[in-house]
């Protein structure tokens, strides 16, 4: 019975190294555009867009899927020029920046 408990350590300790190693060599930066982007949509989730709702819409934008902000019809015309400015102002990873227009 004490060598099962010492044996289910042993393991439970290699396994959570392993888990640990590898969740900080396969770490990905999550793109806080997006984020920034959702948070600036009206957020009515109404797909009048064409995607699956603000976030598939920001994920469009920061991925150069789209380029008009326009496109979200129940946003305010302040919104989208601040959506544009904020992506035409902010740099990708690989310092490209996006070129969106608001109407």
């Amino acid at each position: 019975m004490f060598s099962a408990i010492i044996v289910m350590l042993i393991i439970g300790v290699v396994l959570g190294t392993i888990i640990g190693i590898a969740s900080i060599l396969f770490h990905v930066e999550a793109d806080t555009r997006v984020e920034d982007i959702t948070n600036m949509l009206p957020g009515f989730n109404c797909g009048a867009c064409g995607y699956p709702g603000c976030v598939g819409f920001a994920e469009a934008l920061v991925e150069r899927k789209e380029h008009q902000v326009s496109k979200c019809i129940p946003s305010k015309v302040d919104d989208r020029e601040k959506i544009a400015e904020y992506l035409n102002s902010t740099p990708q990873k690989d310092d490209d920046f996006i070129k969106i227009i608001a109407d």
